[in-house]
């Protein structure tokens, strides 16, 4: 019988390296923000130190149960897509002829992430996008009430891709089978992701702070510059380079996968930005006290994750 605290984080020094960079990159941030904060009192860094805060929860959450047990893990990024979910589609007024088909996008959940637990790749990589697609409509249907029902099924469909089945990858990491040489295996995947996905964002800011005159798209985030995008793709891949330990890939392919995660995880924050100007929100929920939603701070990863993993996926696997 397995136990439930099977795995100690010195059993893999890679994995205790990646663990130690996290936190002492947090710690760093988090120091340099209350230092800067009191140099210039009237510089406005409430969104960075947000950040901040909710990647010291996720960090601490992902690190906890990695370290721990991985099928403690599976467990945490399910429950992060269900608040994601339940997030989502609270704001987006659905009709009351839909609440059955979301019952039915709700239970696919927890089957999507039984499929990443038990590594039926040709199961799980059809499931939201091929049966769930072809599913969740016909419930729609025989409900018989077509007004809206295009609206309904286009914001049901797209709330499970982005919030189950793109952050669903995170857990099938984990199920990736041992490759010879490779100490690190699926944990050591999924750290390397999340630590990458978490430095992007907040070099993305830090560039744009610094340096950022030019806008990308100011009417969907203002913020966002070309100095910023620039300056945190490039930093991520510089750095996404030193931790290739944490993966099996060569260096040619561990720049290449390193720059589409930083790629992606600014387009999973813009791509968010803009539907939630959509629906004239701030925020996709009140789940982290004074830090906005779930989806709020995993939109990046909710696009990371798929990118990566199936990257890695094909190149290695």
């Amino acid at each position: 019988m397995d136990k439930i605290f099977q795995l100690s984080i010195f059993e893999n020094n890679d994995i205790l390296i990646i663990v130690g960079l996290i936190f002492s990159l947090l710690s760093v941030v988090s120091l340099g923000l209350f230092i800067f904060g009191k140099i210039k009192p009237e510089a406005n860094i409430k969104e960075l130190k947000a950040r901040t805060k909710s990647w010291w929860v996720m960090s601490a959450m992902f690190v906890s149960a990695t370290v721990f047990s991985t099928k403690i893990s599976y467990i945490a990024i399910a429950f992060l897509s269900f608040v994601a979910f339940r997030e989502f589609y609270s704001l987006l007024g659905f009709r009351q002829s839909d609440r059955r088909a979301i019952f039915w996008a709700f239970l696919a959940i927890p089957i999507q992430y039984y499929l990443a637990y038990i590594g039926w790749y040709g199961a799980y990589i059809i499931f939201i996008p091929v049966v769930m697609f072809l599913f969740l409509p016909l419930h729609l249907v025989l409900k018989g009430d077509t007004n809206g029902i295009i609206n309904s099924m286009a914001r049901l469909q797209w709330i499970l891709m982005l919030t189950v089945f793109g952050i669903s990858h995170m857990a099938y990491l984990l199920s990736l089978p041992e490759i010879e040489g490779f100490s690190a295996g699926g944990r050591g995947l999924l750290l390397f992701l999340v630590f990458l996905t978490e430095i992007n964002d907040v070099m993305q800011f830090i560039w744009g702070k610094l340096f950022g005159k030019h806008k990308i798209i100011p009417k969907i985030s203002p913020n966002k510059t070309w100095e910023g995008f620039i300056g945190g793709v490039i930093s991520t891949t510089v750095i996404g380079f030193g931790l290739g330990f944490l993966t099996p890939l060569s260096t040619e392919y561990l720049l290449i996968v390193s720059f589409l995660v930083a790629v992606a995880g600014f387009f999973g924050d813009v791509v968010m930005s803009s539907v939630k100007r959509d629906i004239g929100v701030k925020d996709t929920g009140t789940t982290i006290p004074g830090h906005g939603g779930v989806l709020d701070r995993i939109d990046s990863l909710a696009y990371t994750a798929p990118v990566f993993f199936h990257l890695v996926y094909y190149i290695a696997y």
